[in-house]
């Protein structure tokens, strides 16, 4: 399996190396099983107000996010396969590092394996969605060496 990952930095600071992101998202199609032929995604690290702008326009809702996902849906197969465009604010996840007592290369890989998961079908905005989801997440963050993010966290869903 071959993965493309079209990074494109707009911001300013420090962000984990292209390989770190390359390695997230294969650990995240091979736990996930579903579909291992090569394909495509791009990441777009933002600032709040890049963000902010896509949240409301997108999901309607206000203020910056960690990480927006948006799936390539095409009825048509295509090779590489193409997943997507994730958008993450890279100052919300060092943020949200800090509050959480994290590692920012540990926040970092939850965030992009939490998009690539959405790019690949699964969501959490119901309940038992959220829980088969979560368990995912842990699993491939597992063979990384990554901690439980949701361990100690409560319900941030």
């Amino acid at each position: 399996m071959t993965v493309i990952v079209d990074l494109q930095n707009v911001c300013e600071g420090n962000v984990p190396e292209q390989g770190l992101f390359q390695s997230w998202i294969e650990a995240t199609i091979e736990q996930e099983g579903t579909d291992s032929s090569d394909c495509e995604l791009s990441i777009r690290l933002v600032d709040e107000q890049e963000s902010a702008e896509l949240n409301s326009t997108y999901r309607k809702k206000s203020g910056p996010t960690n990480v927006l996902s948006f799936p390539f849906d095409s009825s048509f197969p295509m090779e590489p396969r193409l997943l997507g465009d994730l958008i993450i604010c890279t100052s919300i996840v060092e943020k949200e590092a800090l509050e959480q007592n994290k590692t920012i290369q540990d926040h970092w890989a939850h965030m992009v394996v939490h998009g690539c998961l959405h790019l690949l079908a699964y969501d959490h905005m119901e309940d038992d969605e959220a829980e088969v989801m979560e368990a995912l997440e842990v699993t491939i963050l597992k063979t990384l060496l990554i901690n439980d993010p949701y361990q100690d966290q409560g319900d941030n869903k």
